[in-house]
């Protein structure tokens, strides 16, 4: 696969997380776009076999990492404890 379409598929789950935010598929999209630019700079094997185990390394650490920078704030979901018509 070209470099190209590592990058323009990252951009398009780009926009997947803004429509649908929660930072879901931000760290896919961080994965895509890093697996293009590497193969661009020539960093990366050409094999589609690696290419796609180096993404799922680098989405599930760029999640990871945004996980931590954006944690859960307390009381941001609300859970109900008793049914509102007791």
């Amino acid at each position: 696969m070209s470099w190209w379409v590592w990058v323009v598929a990252g951009l398009a789950v780009g926009i997947i997380e803004i429509l649908a935010p929660g930072y879901i598929f931000l760290g896919f999209a961080i994965g895509a776009v890093a697996v293009g630019l590497l193969h661009w700079a020539g960093l990366m094997a050409s094999g589609l076999a690696f290419q796609i185990a180096a993404f799922a390394v680098i989405s599930v650490l760029a999640w990871l990492g945004l996980s931590r920078a954006f944690p859960l704030q307390r009381g941001q979901v609300k859970r109900w404890t008793r049914d509102i018509n007791e």
